[in-house]
């Protein structure tokens, strides 16, 4: 059974990050995320929306923050050391991750299981240099220790992974409901809302119809990392639309079912 059903719309959306306009408020939009190895309900209410045209597909969350906080501006920076709302999406043998903060700042990589990565396949192209100095391997999350410090402990082991890769055509905006960096009050929180071009995700579609049809199914991660300040310490939790029961974003087959209807 899918997670969630993404509603087809007959509009291009103005991506401006507010979810007051009328076809985000026609949406569909899911519980409130959850932690991601317990289920249990996540200690700040985050829900998604996904809808779909013929040209775009479109992902809105709405995140509850009591205290906004974001000082990365670099594009690429290690966005996930920071609080964020996260969107990944699964191509069987590679997948695309994007984080954004507070201030809209972006980190994408393109990931390609080494296993699907064949000299002369369809991977072996330019775009996908292993040898660019932004190419690195990646094991996991957490997996960097003991034995499964090269390999990691998923089955497929080892990916490669794609700092440079910028997906064509991605829009991010984000709205604050608060003050940015400003702990002497207590904020709302914040929205975002992304627009990601089909033809833009012909290497994740391998071969699947862009845009979908009818009935097809897309596992995406749809998810946010916030830390959380404990008496002097700061812990994380990470909560998700589905949960994995283990504390690694990186498992594609955990990843929440998207399916396309009209």
């Amino acid at each position: 059974m899918p997670d969630y059903t993404a509603q087809k719309i007959h509009q291009t959306l103005e991506v401006n990050g507010d979810l007051t306009k009328s076809v985000w408020q026609s949406a569909t939009w899911s519980h409130r995320f959850v932690d991601m190895v317990t289920a249990a309900p996540g200690l700040y209410d985050t829900r998604t929306a996904v809808l779909w045209n013929d040209t775009h597909l479109y992902v809105a969350f709405r995140a509850e923050e009591p205290f906004l906080e974001a000082q990365l501006t670099q594009r690429d920076s290690t966005i996930f050391l920071e609080n964020d709302l996260e969107l990944l999406i699964d191509g069987g043998d590679c997948y695309y991750e994007l984080e954004v903060n507070a201030r809209n700042t972006i980190y994408e990589v393109f990931f390609i299981w080494r296993d699907a990565y064949q000299p002369g396949g369809r991977f072996d192209v330019p775009l996908f240099d292993v040898h660019h100095p932004q190419t690195l391997t990646f094991a996991g999350n957490f997996d960097r220790h003991d034995q499964t410090f090269w390999y990691g402990t998923h089955p497929r082991g080892v990916r490669w992974a794609f700092l440079n890769y910028d997906l064509p055509g991605l829009q991010t905006a984000v709205q604050l409901d608060g003050t940015l960096n400003d702990h002497t009050d207590i904020d709302r929180g914040w929205s975002l809302e992304i627009a990601i071009p089909w033809q833009s995700l012909t290497w994740l579609a391998g071969g699947r119809s862009l845009p979908p049809q009818r009935g097809d199914i897309w596992k995406m991660f749809l998810g946010r990392f916030q830390k959380i300040p404990v008496s002097g310490t700061v812990a994380n939790q990470a909560m998700v639309l589905t949960p994995h029961g283990v504390y690694d974003t990186h498992q594609p087959e955990r990843w929440s079912k998207i399916v396309f209807e009209d």
